[in-house]
């Protein structure tokens, strides 16, 4: 069975930095493209950032310059570094898996999930 776990949430100050990790098991997802959402308090869960299968990025205006993606698909295994982290980051950030190389957007478009890590910045 397909399974994506997350870790490396935890609490830091504003301005800090968290690196998450994203293991999957079940099934290589080398095929698919990976992304990041998150839930704030109150709204939606949305789109952070997303990988290709075969390599491009795609950030949310909100952390660009600030969050960075990458895979390490020998490991099946995917990253989001986060620097300059400011109270409006916090929330659960879930990992997600798409069926295809583009990168899902929207939540719609996950085929799989994780359980969710919470990240909370102080300020």
């Amino acid at each position: 069975q397909e399974q994506l776990v997350e870790s490396g949430g935890g609490l830091v100050q504003a301005g800090g930095s968290l690196r998450l990790s994203c293991a999957a098991s079940g099934r290589s997802f080398s095929p698919y493209a990976l992304a990041w959402f998150r839930q704030r308090s109150g709204r939606e869960r949305e789109f952070v950032s997303g990988i290709s299968s075969n390599g491009p990025t795609r950030y949310d205006d909100s952390v660009k310059d600030r969050f960075a993606i990458s895979r390490e698909n020998a490991k099946n295994t995917l990253y989001l570094q986060m620097n300059a982290l400011k109270p409006e980051d916090t929330g659960v950030y879930y990992c997600a898996a798409r069926e295809s190389w583009l990168i899902p957007v929207h939540q719609s478009f996950v085929d799989y999930w994780g359980q969710g890590t919470q990240v909370t910045v102080s300020s």
